[in-house]
This record gives structure tokens, C-alpha cells and sequence, in this order.
């Protein structure tokens, strides 16, 4: 059976209308990007009125925005799983696995990822304050984690964790951001061999051996 493209109107029936939006905008920006989409669009592929929208998102910067904060909840949902997965791991293997990670969900979600750290919700317009409040929340926890393990020995006492924690958000960000434009080579050996590198780097800040 052919699969239903986001162009094809399909009918909505009785649940979660907000989740169904954001599953949907997300869907067009992947498929068609941000020009193809509208509030009206929305309904109509939905098949709700038009007005239906307008119930949980005022305009389309707040439908963006909400389609970011969705973003931070599943990558945070991600990097958990990643955690759990490598909670027996050394430190090293344990930083490979994340930076690992955080690049195949930028590479995999761009839909997402594009609004979490692009200009239109955090430049162009003032991101809304659950958003913000998102955003802040998933920093505080990284933060907190690896004051934690501080606490414990597993890192460097010398470390500066909120430093730390700027510094790795910073360079993940940095080669996702080439990875999807294009300037870093797209093979997957080169991006793994990049990865590790760079989480090697980064473990020798942490290494409480050093």
C-alpha cells in the first residue's frame, strides 16, 4: 500500500489535536520545509476547521516554538535511553556514546533540531516561556549530572562543570550544524571517527586520573 504523503488530507479523529498538530508540522518541514506550512494547512490535513488550530496555538511562531520544545523532549529522551544503555561503560566509552548520539539525532530529526538552535525561535522571535523553560531544564540536568559524578570522583574535581558543560553543548552544536549544511563529510566512517575524537578530547577535561 502507497504511503500517505503530508500533501494528502486525511481525517482526524477524537484525541490528542495538539499532539497531532506537532506531528504533522513536523512532518511537512521535513518533507516539504517551513514555506509549505500554515496553520490552515495544518487543518486541512487534519480534516478539523480551520479555527481548530487556533484552540492550542495562537499563530505559527507558537506552533514553531512548540515543535522546538518537542525536539528538546525527545532528544532529552534520547540521550537518557544512551545513559542507561552505557551506565556500565568507563568514562570514555560513556562520552563516545553521547556525542555519538547527539549527532544522529541531529542528523535524524533536522526537523527538529533546526528549530531547538536556530535563529527563528531564539533570534528573530522571543521563544515563548515554556520553550525557555524547556531549554533551561535539560542544560540544569547535564549540569547537575556531572556535578554529581564530580561529587563521586568519576570526573576531575578541577573541572568548572557550567564551563564544561558550555563547551561541550558548543562543539556538538558546531559539528552538527556543519554535518547538516553539508561542510563535513557525510560518510558515516568519517563522522564516527570525528565523534570519537572529539569525545576523547573532551573526556581528558574530565579524566579524574589526569
Amino acid at each position: 500500500m502507497a504511503k500517505q504523503s503530508s500533501s494528502e488530507p486525511k481525517k482526524y479523529h477524537h484525541g490528542d489535536l495538539k499532539q497531532a498538530l506537532l506531528d504533522e508540522t513536523a512532518k511537512i518541514l521535513r518533507e516539504e520545509g517551513e514555506p509549505a506550512l500554515s496553520l490552515r494547512r495544518l487543518a486541512s490535513n487534519l480534516g478539523v476547521s480551520r479555527t481548530a488550530p487556533y484552540n492550542h496555538f495562537s499563530n505559527k511562531d507558537a506552533l514553531l516554538s512548540a515543535v522546538a520544545e518537542e525536539g528538546f523532549r525527545r532528544f532529552e529522551h534520547t540521550m537518557r535511553a544512551v545513559r542507561r544503555r552505557h551506565r556500565n561503560s568507563t568514562g570514555n566509552e560513556m562520552m563516545r556514546a553521547l556525542v555519538q548520539a547527539y549527532l544522529k539525532f541531529a542528523l535524524n530529526n533536522q526537523e527538529y533540531y533546526d528549530l531547538m538552535y536556530g535563529r527563528k525561535s531564539w533570534h528573530a522571535h522571543e521563544p515563548t516561556e515554556s520553550l525557555a523553560a524547556t531549554a533551561r531544564n535539560v542544560l540544569r540536568k547535564d549540569i547537575e549530572r556531572l556535578q554529581r559524578a564530580q561529587e563521586q570522583g568519576l570526573i576531575s574535581a578541577d573541572v568548572d562543570v557550567p564551563d564544561f558543560e558550555r563547551i561541550l553543548w558548543g562543539t556538538l552544536h558546531g559539528i552538527s550544524r556543519l554535518s547538516l549544511d553539508g561542510v563535513y563529510p557525510g560518510r558515516k566512517s568519517s563522522l564516527r571517527k570525528l565523534c570519537d575524537s572529539t569525545a576523547d578530547m573532551l573526556w581528558q577535561l574530565l579524566d579524574p586520573s589526569r
